[in-house]
C-alpha cells in the first residue's frame, strides 16, 4: 500500500488479539486506512458500525479483522452444534463473497478458526461437505445461504457477528427481502455484533440499520472527490460506426498492463470480446450468462496477469478487490450515475494511480450530464482524427467457437507511436 493512503494510527495500537496481530503483520499490514482506523475502536468496544467508504479503502479488512478478534475475545455459545457458524458475512455477489474468503484465508490460518464458503451457481455438494465438518466463520451469498438454511445443513441461532457487506447493492438487487429472512433466524440484536458497509449510506441502507443493528454508529469517509483524485479521466465523442475502431486504437495506444472495458449489455461485451480477441489480444468475458467455474477461472487469469484486458458487465462493477488495475474503459457511458463511479474505481485503487476512459457515442452521450452534475465536475474530453484509427482489423471472432484469452497478446508496438491521438 502506499503509504499515501494509510493514516498514522498502527493495528499494533489497538488492543487486538495476538493471533489477529500476527496474522495482519504477515500480511505486511502495520498502518491502518481511515476506515479501518475509524472502525476498530467501535467494534473492539463491542459497538455496532455502519461505515461507509469509497471502494479500494480497506473496508474488507476492517470487518475481517473486527470479526476474528470479537470470536478469539468471546466464548464460543453453550450448546452450540455443528452446523452452528459462529459468524455470518453476507455479500451481493458470488465473486465479492470468494473475495471475501480469499482475504480472509490469512487470518484463518494464523487463529485456528475455520472459513466456510456458500454461493450459487455450483460447488454444492463440495461447499456443504466443509459445512458439515463445522465453520466458525461463513461467507455467502444470500441465496446459497437461504438454501442451506432451509434443508438444516446451517443454524444461525448461535450468531455472534454477523456482516453486511456492500448494502447498498443489496438493495439493487433485490436481495433485501432474503437478508430479513436470514436475520429472523439470528439471535437478537443486541447479543451479537453488527457491521454493515456500503458505499452510499442512503435513507434506506440506514433504515435497514436501524432495523437490524444496535444503535449503530455511522463512520464516514469522504473521497475529495466521487472519482478519487489518482484516476486522471478521459473523455472521447465517436460516431457509432468509429466506436470500436476507436477502442481497439486506445488501447494500442495506451498498451496497459491491466485493463477493465465495461459495457452496458452483454450483447455489446460479447461484440467487444470478440474484437478484441480476433485482433490477438488475452482478453477475457465477465458476463451473468458466463457459467460460475468460468467465471472465476477468468477472474483468477486475470488476477494473476495471464489476460491483460477483462471486458464486463456491471455484475463487476462492484465488490472485485483486483489489484493494479491500470485502465478502465467505459465503452458505454452507463445509465446510473452511481455505476460510473462503481466502474471507474476499479482503478486507482490503495494508493495507485488510474486512467479511465470513457466514449460518450451517440446512443449513450445523454447520460454525461447527470454523471457530471453526481461526480461534481466536467471530464476532460479529448479528440482523435479519423484517419489515425485503426484499420483493416480482422472480423470479430464469435463467442461459441473460441474460448477467451487464447490468443497472443498483439504486437502493435512498432506502429504504436504513429497513431497519436490530438487534444
Amino acid at each position: 500500500m502506499s503509504k499515501t493512503h494509510l493514516t498514522e494510527q498502527k493495528f499494533s495500537d489497538f488492543a487486538l488479539h495476538p493471533k489477529v496481530i500476527e496474522a495482519l503483520e504477515n500480511k505486511g499490514f502495520h498502518n491502518c486506512t481511515p476506515i479501518q482506523a475509524l472502525a476498530l475502536p467501535l467494534t473492539l468496544a463491542n459497538r455496532d458500525v455502519a461505515g461507509q467508504a469509497q471502494t479500494g479503502t480497506g473496508k474488507t479488512m476492517a470487518f475481517l479483522t473486527s470479526t476474528f478478534h470479537y470470536l478469539l475475545s468471546h466464548p464460543v455459545p453453550e450448546n452450540r452444534q455443528v452446523n452452528q457458524p459462529r459468524a455470518l458475512i453476507m455479500a451481493p455477489t458470488r465473486e465479492l463473497a470468494v473475495q471475501i474468503h480469499s482475504d480472509a484465508e490469512p487470518l484463518a490460518q494464523s487463529t485456528g478458526l475455520k472459513l466456510g464458503l456458500a454461493y450459487g451457481g455450483d460447488g454444492y455438494d463440495k461447499q456443504l461437505k466443509v459445512l458439515e465438518s463445522g465453520v466458525d466463520i461463513l461467507i455467502g451469498t444470500t441465496g446459497r445461504l437461504i438454501d442451506y438454511a432451509k434443508q438444516n445443513h446451517i443454524n444461525l441461532g448461535a450468531i455472534q457477528v454477523v456482516v453486511l457487506d456492500e448494502a447498498d447493492r443489496m438493495y439493487d438487487l433485490g436481495f433485501i427481502k432474503d437478508i430479513r429472512w436470514l436475520f429472523r433466524r439470528m439471535p437478537p440484536v443486541t447479543q451479537r455484533l453488527n457491521m454493515l458497509f456500503s458505499a452510499t449510506l442512503s435513507y434506506r441502507v440506514r433504515e435497514l440499520a436501524f432495523e437490524q443493528m444496535n444503535n449503530a454508529e455511522y463512520v464516514e469517509v469522504e473521497p475529495e472527490q466521487k472519482t478519487g483524485h489518482r484516476i486522471q479521466e478521459e473523455l472521447f465523442y465517436p460516431s457509432n460506426e468509429e466506436k470500436m475502431r476507436l477502442l481497439q486504437t486506445l488501447i494500442e495506444e495506451e498498451w496497459p498492463d491491466r485493463a477493465i472495458i465495461f459495457a452496458n449489455t452483454k450483447h455489446r461485451c460479447e461484440d467487444i470480446w470478440g474484437h478484441l480477441a480476433a485482433d490477438g489480444h488475452r482478453v477475457g468475458l465477465l458476463t451473468g450468462d458466463v457459467a460460475q467455474k468460468k467465471r472465476l477461472r477468468i477472474l483468477e487469469e486475470f488476477t494473476r496477469g495471464d489476460l491483460d484486458i477483462l471486458v464486463a458487465t456491471d455484475v463487476a462493477a462492484r465488490g472485485l478487490h483486483i489489484p493494479l488495475v491500470t485502465h478502465v474503459f467505459n465503452y458505454d457511458l452507463p445509465d446510473d450515475c452511481e455505476d460510473y463511479v462503481h466502474r471507474i474505481g476499479r482503478t486507482g485503487r490503495a494508493g495507485e494511480s488510474g486512467h479511465s476512459i470513457s466514449l460518450a457515442c451517440e446512443d449513450y452521450a445523454l447520460n454525461l450530464s447527470a454523471i457530471e452534475t453526481y461526480i461534481g465536475h466536467s471530464i476532460p474530453v479529448s479528440k482523435y482524427k479519423t484517419e489515425a484509427l485503426l484499420s483493416e482489423l480482422p472480423p470479430p471472432k464469435r463467442l461459441t467457437r473460441s474460448r477467451p484469452g487464447n490468443g497472443p497478446r498483439r504486437n502493435g508496438g512498432a506502429s504504436r507511436g504513429n497513431r497519436r491521438r490530438t487534444g
